[in-house]
């Protein structure tokens, strides 16, 4: 895997299972266009903050809960021909006709793997990240993700995948930059943690939390617009 399509959406609570029932139907479609894998989580664990926040990212109503998702591809170019096929195909423009969501407040864009730590198999849990970063410092963000994965592949995660903002647009309503209120010169960081479990994940952060070898890697972006939360997965194919 060389590129994602990342998603963040806010869907009514009531509308849980409709979602499902939507997700995996277009899943086929998808990996028939030339993905590799397609991913929906629902919010679970999904702070409130004082700058940023996933439900800011998508302006979520009461009675909303956020999805963080994101589509897996060989390269860019394979996500390329995706796009177009996905953009003239009748069975899509069928599905877009009928989402269980206001896609008006969904923000989407293309990342370009950065860095990625284990390997594929089973995902019971996922940490959902968006930051801001420097243009300049893609390569100290790059070093800096691979010592927290490693970190996190030993407190129990099983894969730790960190993308940078390639073809991120801008939106009428919400976007990706509006998210974490990225500045001139900064790009967006999609990531995420995959965990067997939710308590593997709390057990994880914990571990975490208390080693003074994290507490040592500093991170090099404004953690104050950092966007997180926990995930639970409903669609993995």
């Amino acid at each position: 895997m060389d590129y994602i399509e990342g998603f963040v959406a806010a869907v009514p609570a009531a509308n849980k299972e409709a979602y499902r029932l939507h997700a995996a139907e277009a899943a086929p479609l998808f990996k028939e266009f030339g993905a590799t894998r397609v991913v929906e989580c629902w919010g679970d664990d999904v702070p409130d903050g004082e700058i940023t926040d996933f439900r800011g990212a998508v302006k979520a109503e009461d009675g909303e809960v956020v999805v963080f998702s994101w589509i897996e591809y060989p390269s860019k170019q394979a996500r390329d021909k995706a796009t177009e096929k996905i953009m003239t195909d009748p069975r899509m423009k069928e599905m877009g006709d009928h989402m269980p969501f206001d896609a008006r407040r969904m923000i989407f864009g293309g990342f370009a793997v950065l860095h990625e730590e284990g390997g594929s198999g089973d995902m019971g849990y996922a940490d959902g990240v968006l930051v801001p970063v420097s243009d300049g410092d893609k390569q100290v963000y790059r070093d800096f993700a691979a010592r927290v994965a490693a970190l996190f592949k030993e407190f129990g995660a099983t894969r730790v995948i960190d993308a940078w903002g390639d073809d991120v647009p801008d939106g009428k309503i919400t976007d990706f930059k509006g998210a974490v209120k990225a500045g001139n010169g900064e790009k967006v960081v999609y990531s995420w943690v995959e965990w067997p479990s939710k308590e593997a994940r709390d057990a994880g952060w914990a571990k975490a939390m208390s080693d003074p070898r994290m507490m040592e890697i500093a991170m090099p972006f404004d953690g104050k617009r950092m966007v997180h939360g926990g995930f639970a997965p409903i669609v993995d194919v």
